[in-house]
């Protein structure tokens, strides 16, 4: 029989000694923390890399590799608009050393496809809000005859149909952030789904689709390039990288706000103890002016909530996605 290490056998007289008290659950939780992690973890990205997870993984990774002392390693799950990957975490071990990082489209899947392998909710349980988007740029091809989302709008109500936009698969963010825009305009731009925002932003800058809702950071050197033009932000506010783009409530649907979310999530059934441990260090992380500097650059937000209040995030932003589904008449697939 292999031995017990001698943390555990400390553990373990520990609460010997003191009982089941609250002093020696308290310290069995410490102990479980200090024994944890003891080997690299394994973080999987449910997209393509290159993508604003990856970004969030290895800014975070290399960030607390040391105060952890193991690595993250990053795993690119592709396909099914992030379900593949999503399911993987979702059917791995409960042990600490997989978990899912991904963004919004977790809280979006569930309402667009009806053959989910997992449950959105029940399968996992979040560990922090990472970071919320600056919002997404609406993008449109130079051939787009609008100057302004105004003129845009106007010209998409006179024909509808006439315009595509891509996303990086049914579900995503950028899907539903049209989508939404779509019921709030009165608009009916055409959905053509791809298998990654790479893809979709190629055939944008191409001429084969007219618009897209996408992240700021991907669509700014396109902008600035000239090889598209940028129409609104759907954020709250203006973005300092491109203080001359309006946001789409104040260029012509006042209210409207889109701002995707980014957060990381265990299998269900992960001991409580490890949550704690990892969410603790990610919000430590996020306070660190070089990661929030990062952060900023890459058009994000830095958040680091605790579990409790992401998991409100989440059923909200469920029951949002619900709801616009109706008024969109969308059926799921």
């Amino acid at each position: 029989m292999r031995p017990f290490p001698t943390k555990t056998w400390a553990g373990l007289c520990a609460l010997l000694l003191l009982g089941n008290t609250p002093q020696a659950l308290a310290q069995s939780a410490q102990q479980v923390q200090a024994d944890y992690p003891n080997r690299p973890i394994r973080m999987v990205v449910p997209y393509a890399a290159g993508g604003p997870m990856d970004f969030i993984g290895r800014t975070l990774g290399q960030k607390m590799a040391p105060t952890l002392g193991q690595n993250f390693v990053i795993d690119n799950r592709v396909g099914a608009g992030g379900a593949i990957g999503t399911d993987a975490v979702a059917k791995a071990a409960p042990d600490g050393y997989t978990l899912l990082n991904t963004s919004s489209s977790h809280a979006s899947l569930p309402v667009v496809s009806k053959s989910l392998p997992y449950n959105p909710v029940k399968d996992f349980v979040p560990i922090t809000l990472v970071a919320s988007s600056v919002g997404f740029v609406l993008a449109a091809h130079p051939s787009v005859p609008a100057r302004n989302l105004q003129e845009f709008i106007a010209d998409a109500k006179a024909h509808p149909g006439k315009y595509n936009y891509g996303s990086a698969g049914i579900g995503n963010v950028m899907h539903f952030a049209a989508e939404s825009f779509n019921a709030s305009a009165g608009t009916q731009l055409t959905h053509v789904p791809y298998k990654g925002v790479s893809q979709a932003l190629t055939d944008l800058v191409a001429g084969r689709i007219e618009v897209s809702f996408g992240a700021a950071t991907a669509l700014l050197p396109m902008i600035k390039a000239g090889k598209l033009k940028a129409l609104a932000i759907t954020g709250p506010a203006r973005w300092d990288q491109m203080p001359d783009v309006p946001t789409v409530s104040e260029a012509g649907l006042p209210g409207f706000i889109y701002t995707p979310w980014y957060g990381l999530w265990f299998p269900a059934g992960t001991p409580t103890a490890y949550v704690t441990r990892m969410q603790r260090e990610v919000a430590k992380a996020l306070q660190d002016p070089e990661v929030k500097r990062h952060f900023s650059e890459q058009g994000f937000v830095a958040v680091g909530s605790t579990s409790a209040d992401f998991t409100k995030v989440i059923a909200d932003e469920i029951e949002m996605n619900k709801r616009l589904a109706l008024k969109i008449d969308f059926t799921a697939q």
